[in-house]
């Protein structure tokens, strides 16, 4: 008996006919045997789940900089969450929850320490620019599993490149993660603006608490709810205008009041440092790189400026400031 097969048959029983079938995969770019367990998704999101780059996510900084407080989200949880509001919209509108998870998972594993403040500082330094959804696909591509890649789906990699909020994914799982992730974002960091004292629900304009809700589980019940009664039976992922409006003014507010507050933001200009000088430290002494960073220089012919920039994306927020501790910091001298 083939678990595999027959898993692809009760897909076609019982999924929407707009869903992406396990079967209908445009397939990877390295051929392999199929698994006799696991659709060609499922695999996708195993590899995706046990690769360095997602255990890494636990220390990268979602909004805060090092904050103190176990509460706070990380790249890691920010994931997780994302991965759950877009399983139970697939759920509802009968897609590929297994696409739609390994899409999740692995949306945001080219992300930089401290968050977007590294990906602005890695873009400005680096003269081929750097974004983390790009990033994330040269890791899952060229990175992972010491420069082979994971090989994954062609749908798992359009998701993924797609998720930012110009993207225009090609598959239905891939557009219900690009919704998610605003959703997850914008509600997680509404809480844990809160809990830094950066706001109180009650600055929150009414004229979208009337619309979205004033608690986080409110807000998210409202956006799902409106995605999924606005989907179904549609070769479309929508939300009605209303919600959309208020989501997308609400998005702004929050750009203004938190993602640049001075205060959520005052230690980006360390980071920006740190992260500069880490670059320019390692484009002066390619040798210092690891071994198979230096390996993609010397035997696959990629450009010193990309493999910094790989290495530096790859650290943790901890990491980079450990390395930047050893380089320039003066250790203390013992006899």
């Amino acid at each position: 008996m083939n678990i595999r097969e027959e898993q692809e048959k009760h897909e076609h029983q019982y999924m929407s006919r707009f869903a992406s079938f396990s079967d209908e995969s445009r397939g990877r770019d390295i051929y392999e045997e199929q698994c006799d367990v696991r659709t060609v998704y499922q695999r996708d999101r195993d590899r995706i789940l046990h690769c360095k780059s997602f255990r890494r996510l636990k220390h990268k900084t979602q909004v805060f900089l090092a904050p103190e407080g176990d509460h706070y989200r990380t790249r890691l949880t920010h994931t997780l969450e994302v991965a759950q509001i877009a399983r139970s919209i697939s759920r509802a509108l009968r897609l590929n929850e297994d696409l739609t998870e390994a899409i999740a998972l692995g949306h945001d594993l080219g992300h930089t320490p401290f968050g977007h403040a590294g990906e602005r500082t890695l873009d400005r330094i680096c003269p081929m620019g750097f974004s983390h959804y790009r990033q994330s696909i040269r890791v899952v591509e060229k990175l992972e599993k010491d420069g082979a890649g994971l090989n994954l789906t062609w749908e798992v990699r359009d998701g993924i490149l797609n998720h930012r909020t110009s993207g225009t994914p090609s598959t239905l799982e891939g557009k219900v993660v690009r919704l998610s992730d605003k959703i997850a974002y914008i509600n997680h960091d509404i809480d844990d603006a809160i809990r830094a004292k950066i706001f109180s629900e009650d600055d929150i304009p009414e004229k979208y608490t009337k619309v979205l809700g004033t608690t986080t589980k409110s807000r998210l019940n409202t956006l799902i709810k409106d995605i999924i009664l606005n989907s179904i039976d549609k070769d479309d992922i929508c939300m009605s205008e209303q919600i959309h409006t208020a989501m997308t003014d609400l998005r702004a507010f929050m750009f203004e009041s938190l993602y640049q507050n001075p205060t959520a933001k005052s230690e980006e200009v360390k980071a920006d440092k740190l992260i500069t000088e880490l670059y320019g430290y390692y484009m002066d002494n390619i040798e210092a790189l690891p071994e198979n960073y230096k390996k993609f220089i010397y035997e696959r012919g990629d450009e010193p400026e990309r493999v910094v920039c790989d290495y530096i994306a790859g650290m943790s927020d901890q990491y980079s400031i450990a390395k930047f501790e050893e380089i320039f910091v003066p250790m203390s001298w013992k006899i």
